[in-house]
């Protein structure tokens, strides 16, 4: 079963708004839209949502992960 996160993340990529709501959501987004500057709070995200979609850690977990590295690389949409 996919949990929803408790809050949303939404990231501006190409002008474009992303919502993410989910590990699974955050794995297609790291692997379909993100940047090309992928550091390792990318790869940290990415396990992290692997992890969680998996049902190995915490939603929270994989939720900060993927915000950090959505910070990291300028494409967190400041609401």
């Amino acid at each position: 079963m996919i949990s929803i996160w408790d809050a949303n993340v939404e990231l501006k990529i190409n002008d474009r708004v992303h919502v993410i709501r989910n590990a699974r959501e955050a794995v297609a987004c790291l692997k379909k839209y993100w940047p090309d500057n992928r550091t390792a709070s990318y790869a940290a995200a990415r396990k992290a949502c692997l992890d969680a979609a998996s049902g190995v850690v915490p939603d929270v977990e994989a939720r900060a992960a993927f915000e950090a590295a959505a910070k990291e690389a300028g494409i967190l949409r400041q609401t």
